[in-house]
């Protein structure tokens, strides 16, 4: 009997405590998987609307808007080669109502411009780096230059008339058109713009000659022939378009430039929570629609953790550094 009355207690004790515990479970699974408090999050565009750094955002800002059951809404704000959103983003609360999406851009201005109204590195905390997308010389279509022989031929010839846009000062596109003139001995006029696609509508329209674009803004134009793609400043091929050949394989060697597109936030973000929000991007990217979509825009997908993209923005400030040195490039 007193056997069956302790046995009998402790089913009532058991069944007790898990009556007990199991609000606290479902508090702790709700933790789990609940996102942050912001009602909406903005995305922050260091570029005009209908650049790459445009395209990449809007993409990746509707999946994250499914994901986390509220809106995230893109703010472009172009200018200065990145550095005025920069700025916004640096002051902003660190709770995930404001990411920013960058490029290369970011790890440049602490190296080309003589002072900023933010620290580079200090006043952000990295999430993710998504996809990297190699540069790519294209001209403008009435130039009837085709080759890369060619376009020297045609730089040299108009030395003091031949320009190349970029999105911007400091952005890796005006480097890479300042280590071509470096490289190649020429002198062609760098002429910024505050984006991609101002930038492009200007080199369509013959304004400027040529510009060192990412590979992204550029496939359609290329596609349609209303813009003549030379060479590629990568290692290898690009996958997306085969027939454009690299930098070495048109004759000229080590001359490679790479832009990339990741996600900031502001330095006060938690780092519970930047762990959190770099998960959801890295779970949005890996969906096979949307690195299709990357890779179709010519990227490389990447989806590195924060620690990872911190390592990979030390390098890319040494890198760049290193050639604002050589080229001896400046920002008006």
């Amino acid at each position: 009997m007193n056997t069956r009355n302790t046995l009998l207690r402790r089913h009532v004790l058991h069944a007790l405590a898990a009556v007990c515990m199991a609000p606290l479970a479902a508090t702790v699974a709700q933790a789990q998987t609940a996102t942050f408090s912001a009602t909406a999050v903005k995305l922050v565009v260091p570029y005009a609307a209908g650049g790459a750094t445009d395209i990449v955002a809007r993409a990746v800002s509707e999946k994250m808007a499914t994901l986390w059951g509220k809106p995230v809404v893109i703010e472009n704000k172009p200018g200065a080669g990145t550095t005025l959103a920069a700025a916004q983003v640096a002051r902003m609360p660190g709770d995930g109502s404001t990411l920013y999406m960058t490029t290369s851009a970011h790890t440049i201005a602490g190296s080309i411009y003589k002072k900023l109204d933010f620290n580079p590195v200090t006043d952000f905390a990295p999430l993710t780096l998504i996809v990297k997308v190699p540069l790519v010389l294209v001209v403008r279509p009435n130039m009837n230059v085709h080759t890369l022989g060619e376009f020297l031929k045609y730089v040299k010839a108009n030395s003091d008339k031949a320009s190349f846009a970029s999105p911007g000062n400091g952005t890796a596109q005006h480097l890479a058109g300042e280590l071509f003139n470096t490289t190649a001995k020429t002198k062609m006029t760098h002429v910024p713009y505050r984006g991609d696609a101002p930038a492009i509508t200007d080199l369509m329209g013959g304004s400027v000659d040529a510009m060192f674009a990412t590979l992204t803004a550029v496939l359609p134009h290329i596609a349609s022939g209303k813009l003549t793609a030379i060479a590629l400043a990568n290692g290898n091929r690009v996958e997306k378009v085969p027939e454009i050949p690299t930098f070495a394989e048109a004759g000229m060697k080590n001359f490679e430039a790479a832009t990339w597109f990741g996600v900031l936030a502001p330095a006060a973000m938690p780092t519970a929570l930047r762990e959190q929000i770099s998960r959801d991007i890295r779970s949005v990217v890996a969906q096979p629609d949307m690195r299709k979509r990357l890779i179709d825009l010519g990227g490389e997908v990447v989806s590195s953790d924060p620690a990872e993209f911190q390592r990979f923005m030390q390098a890319e400030t040494a890198k760049w550094q290193e050639i604002v040195r050589t080229s001896g490039a400046t920002v008006n």
